[in-house]
């Protein structure tokens, strides 16, 4: 019996170094001429994450339309679309936030929204003035303000930093100043009307009207960068003014730098009055006759001729469609208004 338990005892043992001996090799311990033990792949360093943009807060509007004619709608907050979270207004006849730029007006490196509906691009010249809106009583000029086109490109790359506004021998000034560092809460608007500069309190619907033509009123549409400009009756512009940021550089290779991150607005227009001869780059897309020749395939159709919109100058309204200050005779010849 005695030897039987020494018997199984000996086997046991023997089970037990065998086991040991099997998890030695399975698991080494590093010595000489013993390999290192690689690193798992979670372990190795893990390239950094790119750092996204952050996202903007959107922007609440409201109708700034008479309390009067829309009062279902009248003083309803709403907050901007994703697609334009800092750029966009109430339609009050909707009820509904509407982007800035998918109205008729421009945006960015100029992508022209026409009275028809349809979209075009208008690159202009840096540094250049150019007739937007051209007609018997009313004229507004853009000034491109530019970059050199990325290696290959055969133009440069613009967007509209002022636009002037002619009317019944007034005129109007709104631009974006040049800065460096853009921040949302630093008002970068100016607007000048007949060489006066027009104040307005850093606030949400702060308004001003205007003495010497109480037919025209701003309305701030935010605390700072965005103004509505209405002449009753006759036009309504709104203007924002953004800067193009690292992110849009970095994408469409702007080549912006540190000292001008090349402020400049984007527009929305209205008109109430224009005749049926009224011209300009997005002028003309408002006449009864004006037909879109834009080959509707292309990715960026493009309005040439810049030579029959350049102007001498932000406040001339020389261009060579030019309608200003001028009625048409039976056989279609300009004739100048008398002063």
């Amino acid at each position: 019996m005695a030897l039987r338990l020494s018997a199984v005892a000996l086997a046991a043992l023997l089970l037990l170094a065998v086991v040991t001996a099997g998890a030695a090799q399975a698991h080494p311990k590093p010595g000489k001429g013993s390999p290192e033990p690689k690193p798992k792949p979670e372990e190795k360093g893990k390239p950094e994450k790119e750092e996204k943009p952050e996202k903007k807060k959107p922007t609440k509007v409201k109708c700034q339309e008479n309390r009067k004619l829309y009062p279902y709608c009248s003083g309803k907050m709403m907050e901007c679309p994703a697609t334009c979270p800092t750029s966009c207004y109430v339609d009050c006849d909707a009820c509904k936030p509407v982007c800035v730029c998918n109205v008729p007006g421009a945006c960015g490196d100029p992508r022209f929204i026409g009275g028809d509906g349809n979209a075009f691009y208008f690159h202009g010249r840096r540094d250049a003035d150019f007739c937007v809106v051209s007609d018997r009583n009313l004229h507004i000029n853009a000034h491109f303000i530019g970059k050199r086109g990325a290696a290959g490109m055969s133009r440069d790359f613009t967007w509209i930093q002022a636009i002037a506004v002619l009317f019944d021998g007034h005129r109007l000034y709104v631009g974006a100043r040049k800065t460096a560092n853009w921040d949302d809460e630093v008002d970068r608007l100016e607007l000048i009307l007949d060489g006066e500069p027009v104040l307005l309190p850093e606030e949400a619907d702060a308004t001003w009207t205007s003495a010497a033509v109480p037919a025209l009123s701003v309305t701030r549409t935010k605390a700072a960068n965005g103004v509505l400009v209405v002449l009753d009756g006759r036009f309504k512009v709104r203007a924002n003014a953004v800067p193009i940021t690292v992110e849009d550089s970095r994408v469409h290779r702007y080549g912006v730098t540190a000292d001008d991150c090349l402020a400049h607005l984007d527009l929305a227009f209205k008109f109430d009055a224009l005749t049926g001869d009224v011209h300009g780059v997005v002028g003309q897309t408002y006449r009864s006759d004006y037909v879109n020749k834009f080959d509707v395939r292309a990715s960026m159709p493009t309005l040439g001729g810049d030579h029959n919109f350049a102007t001498s100058g932000l406040f001339a309204a020389d261009c060579a469609v030019s309608r200003f200050g001028q009625v048409r005779g039976n056989g279609g010849a300009a004739v100048a208004l008398a002063a």
